[in-house]
């Protein structure tokens, strides 16, 4: 998805995200989504952009941040994926477990 407005350095970005996230299971679509979020996000954090939301002016710029809010790191995936993953599952009794007893029920 790249675009005009994109300089070649924002280019080289697109294509090692898209490639990247490729190698980690991710579908092309998504892939593209990703890299064209990122590249967008940073171009609004160095100005090279006509508008930029708030928070991608101060927010932890995307290089730095990685995969912190990835829901998969050391505190897991959110209740709501849980609940989501139960409700899939057909767990009987899930709108009233917490989140630590939605991960028994799923299983880790």
């Amino acid at each position: 998805m790249p675009q005009e407005a994109w300089n070649d350095k924002r280019e080289r970005q697109y294509e090692h995200i898209k490639d990247s996230a490729k190698k980690r299971g991710e579908p092309t679509d998504t892939a593209k989504r990703i890299a064209s979020a990122t590249v967008n996000k940073e171009r609004a954090r160095h100005g090279e952009s006509k508008t930029a939301s708030q928070t991608s002016l101060t927010d932890v710029s995307s290089g730095h941040r990685g995969g912190k809010r990835s829901h998969q790191g050391a505190q897991g995936r959110t209740k709501e994926q849980l609940y989501a993953e139960a409700k899939r599952r057909n767990i009987k009794g899930r709108s009233s477990m917490s989140k630590a007893q939605l991960e028994h029920a799923v299983g880790k």
